[in-house]
């Protein structure tokens, strides 16, 4: 089979690359080039396009560089700045890997005629009653299956994941023994477009206009103090927002975009029986009205048992409220059965 390896310049689809390899198929690694400003915190350097060559080299097969930045600025980075202004929290990895690494990225391997697409991702897929489905990782410290839940069925139909059955640990052995350049590299962290040195309100100031918000008490709406941008203020925040120092506890509950006001108020008014959200990307049949799931709301969140009742589903108990612009994904299981944006 040919198959392009989406090679990050990291460990992992290192690894991907080199055990492909070695499985006899025709692996050929791209590289994509996503973001043109300054970046020393996530995996769009010119180090690890570097990284990522010599690999290819070491194990000798053929590598090359997309550059997908205008798609990358147009549909990650404006995502992003435009969630923020409109209230919402946005996962931009997520973002990416719905607009870029699982779909254009796809469809260029399919136009080179690459039967199927390679990540370095600690998930699974697995083959059943004639389906692929999606699966957790084995390494449950390391599972990225929530930030690939986006992904459709047909474009799962064209994706291998050759070390979801695999531990970190093993992984990095394995890159080390084939004396990889990688095999030590630390994980990618943080939004890959904002540098280390650059705060997020910074970046967005930049990119678009910044509203202060009053910050007021939940129930009584006595005055708190003043923030300098509410586009930032995410629900379940406690720090930062310069409230007027007093020995009480208190958690962002709300953001009115209409009144530019933040309202705070105690810990268990964080916690709700109800997630609401949009349109959901299935994989596989349809989750059913009444059909019982498991979600998971961030990368390594807590695992809650809960009834889907199409654009909304009810927990067993209470869960800490999801900001809006988040992912909620869905699963039986171990196996994924979609996701979804979170709505206000």
């Amino acid at each position: 089979m040919r198959i392009l390896v989406a090679m990050s310049g990291g460990v992992d689809s290192s690894v991907a690359a080199l055990l492909l390899k070695r499985q006899g198929h025709d692996v050929v690694g791209a590289t994509m080039k996503l973001w043109g400003g300054v970046s020393d915190s996530g995996c769009c350097s010119v180090a690890d396009v570097a990284d990522a060559r010599m690999v290819a080299n070491k194990i000798g097969i053929e590598h090359h560089v997309f550059n997908f930045t205008e798609e990358f600025e147009e549909k990650v980075v404006s995502h992003y700045v435009h969630s923020y202004a409109d209230g919402l929290t946005p996962n931009p990895c997520i973002e990416c890997n719905r607009s870029i690494k699982f779909d254009i990225f796809i469809d260029r391997a399919v136009r080179l005629g690459f039967d199927f697409v390679a990540t370095g991702h600690y998930a699974r897929v697995e083959e059943s009653g004639g389906k692929r489905r999606l699966m957790r990782g084995l390494d449950s410290n390391k599972d990225q299956s929530y930030v690939i839940s986006m992904i459709g069925q047909s474009r799962l139909d064209r994706l291998m994941l050759p070390i979801g059955a695999m531990e970190k640990e093993k992984v990095r052995q394995i890159a080390s023994d084939a004396g990889l350049i990688t095999a030590q590299k630390p994980d990618s962290q943080d939004v890959c477009f904002i540098a280390s040195t650059t705060s997020r309100v910074e970046f967005l100031s930049k990119r678009t206009k910044l509203t202060p918000a009053k910050v007021v008490e939940s129930g009584s709406g006595a005055l708190l103090g003043e923030v300098e941008s509410r586009e930032v203020v995410t629900i379940g925040q406690r720090k930062g927002l310069g409230t007027l120092g007093d020995s009480t506890r208190r958690y962002v509950v709300d953001v009115d975009t209409e009144t530019n006001t933040v309202v705070m108020g105690r810990l268990e008014e964080t916690y709700t029986e109800t997630i609401r959200f949009g349109p959901v990307t299935f994989i596989g049949d349809a989750i059913e009205e009444g059909q019982r799931v498991e979600i998971q709301t961030s990368a390594h969140g807590r695992i809650t048992a809960a009834t889907f009742h199409g654009d909304h589903v009810i927990v067993d108990g209470t869960v800490r409220r999801v900001a809006a612009g988040q992912t909620v994904a869905f699963y039986d299981g171990n196996c994924v059965l979609g996701s979804a944006v979170v709505a206000r």
